[in-house]
Parts: C-alpha cells; structure tokens; sequence
C-alpha cells in the first residue's frame, strides 16, 4: 500500500477534491473515487474531509446469481428514486479476472437511460479479489458517495455465494434477486441465507416454472413473528418494469420498519464495526506481507526443508517476532 503523507502543503490537494466533490462536481466526485480504489497518498486526507454521514443516505443492495437480471432491476429503481426527486448513485462491482485483473464493467450499457441526468451518478468497480464479490474499498467509495450528496446508493453486487452476506455488511437493505432457473440458490435460501435478504425478488417471473419457484422461496422463510420483519418475496419482470412499483414500496417499507424499531441506527453500528474489523485485518495483513520478505523468513524455510526444524515451531518463532518487533520494523 501507499505511504501515508499527512503535511498540510501535501494534503491541500484533498481539502481542494473533497470540497468539489461536496459541492457536486461529478467529475471530481469520480476522480476521488479513483483515488480510493487506487490507494492514493492523499486518499486518508481526502476521507477525513467527508466524514461519514449520519444515516441521511439510504443504502440497497442488490444481490443474486450471475444472469438474474440485476443490473435491469436497478435500472428500474433509479427511475422510480428519482421520480420522489432523490438524488441516486449506483456502485456496481464487476467480476475481476483472476488472469488478467480486468472487469467486465457493464453496467454502464445496461443503466445507458439516465447517464445524462446529472442526479445521477453511476460507477462501475472490479471486485478485485474482495470477499464476497465485493471491491475492499466499497465501504470509502460509499462514504464519498454520501459525502456529495446522494440520498440513494444501489450496491449491485457479484453473484458469488458469499455476496449475499457481503453486501448485507455495508447496506440498510438487501434484495436477494433469483429467477426460476435459480434451483441452486432457492436451495442456498434453505440452507440458512433467509436471514440475510431483507427481500426476495423472482425477476423473470414470466418464464415457466415461476409460480413453482415462489411457492418454494416462500415456503423457506421461517413463520413471521409479531415484531419482526418478514421478508416479502416479489414476482419481477424487470425488463418489462412489472412489479417495481412493488419492489420500491416494500423497500420504503423496510426502511420505516428499521427506524421505528431502532434497527436503521443498530445495523450502522454494526456496519461501522464491521468495516473497522476489516480494515485492521487489511492493515496486518499489508504489515504481515511486508515482514515475511525478510531474510530470517527465508533461514526458517530452509531449516524446514532440511529436517532441523518443525514448520509449526518455526511458525511460532515467526509470529512473536513479528508481533514483538518495533514498529517502524514492521510499519509502513
């Protein structure tokens, strides 16, 4: 990662991006978001100057397996956001090669309607490795996001078996999307993920088979109890724009459930937890990676291999050295 760089001089440019960005420039809004996937030295000065809001942007996921029609639906949601006159960002997160670091990053094409309305703002991300089909950097890309002034993010996720879970970490709302044709993820739904989805859609609810599908996807949600939400599961034929209008009220609907039950400020505790949870783990990993490059490192292999030392022994030594070493040993 990039050396930090925390001299005032240095940081004018970020205070000069974070305020463009605040003020609505798109294009400087992209250009910070640049510096964010790309770990800029300025990246931590610009984040400092936008801080993250307190819950006046709302936060979708929209998750599901490759093929389910995702990015169509939030073509549709985009619309009906912007028809209550709230201001919409989408942060689409592609599949990235594993040969060539390279994504597909489509969803430009698909979302081609609003790219000229300047309330909306589109950026596409490659995954580039993260957990669950979803880009490390996301959590800062949403805060930036916020900090210019969008008040609905759609998180169009990478249908990777994990994204459901992902993505639920750093939304206020998850839309499982499924097709009948998605037998293997209805069985996914049984085998435990009804606690992740806040609602489940069946897109391309015209095709044979979709009547099936609903019944089984509502018969895996468990008995709805008095105070608890229960997750609708919504037929969709999004590229007719057949029941978005539903989708977009049970989506209002799950965010007046939240707040009236004080979950909407427990799930942005939990998010916060999560992120810094993550971004520690980052960090020792980086300083990790940094440490296992030196020689001594290199001395244990070698002992390894010719029989004088056990790996787990070695391993041990490893460890508290490195945990035991001044820090601007193991720093960076």
């Amino acid at each position: 990662m990039a050396t930090r760089q925390d001299s005032t001089t240095q940081a004018a440019p970020a205070a000069g991006l974070a305020a463009q960005l605040q003020a609505g420039d798109q294009r400087a809004l992209a250009r910070a978001l640049s510096w964010v996937e790309n770990d800029h030295p300025l990246k931590e000065a610009l984040l400092a100057r936008c801080p993250p809001s307190q819950g006046t942007a709302y936060r979708v996921g929209i998750t599901g397996p490759p093929g389910a029609g995702k990015s169509t639906l939030i073509n549709g949601l985009i619309a009906q956001g912007r028809a209550q006159g709230w201001r919409v960002a989408v942060v689409a997160v592609d599949p990235t090669s594993p040969f060539t670091g390279g994504a597909v990053l489509g969803d430009r094409i698909r979302m081609a309607s609003h790219t000229l309305d300047p309330d909306v703002f589109i950026r596409s991300m490659g995954a580039r490795g993260g957990s669950g089909g979803l880009a490390g950097a996301v959590w800062e890309v949403l805060q930036l996001v916020e900090a210019a002034g969008y008040q609905l993010l759609l998180v169009e996720t990478v249908g990777t078996g994990q994204s459901e879970w992902a993505v639920a970490q750093v939304v206020d709302t998850t839309v499982l999307v499924l097709t009948p044709a998605s037998g293997d993820g209805i069985q996914a739904i049984k085998a435990g993920l009804m606690e992740v989805a806040d609602l489940y859609l069946l897109n391309k609810a015209d095709l044979p088979g979709a009547h099936q599908a609903l019944a089984e996807l509502r018969a895996s949600l468990p008995p709805a109890s008095p105070q608890s939400w229960q997750p609708p599961v919504l037929p969709v034929v999004a590229t007719q724009g057949e029941g978005l209008a539903d989708v977009w009220e049970a989506i209002l609907a799950h965010r007046r459930a939240l707040e009236a039950g004080g979950q909407g400020q427990a799930r942005r505790l939990a998010r916060a937890r999560h992120q810094l949870v993550h971004q520690v783990e980052a960090e020792l990993h980086a300083r990790l990676a940094q440490f296992l490059q030196a020689p001594e490192v290199e001395t244990a292999v070698r002992k390894v291999v010719a029989g004088t030392a056990l790996p787990g022994a070695e391993a041990r030594r490893l460890v508290e050295q490195f945990l035991t070493q001044s820090a601007p040993d193991n720093g960076r």
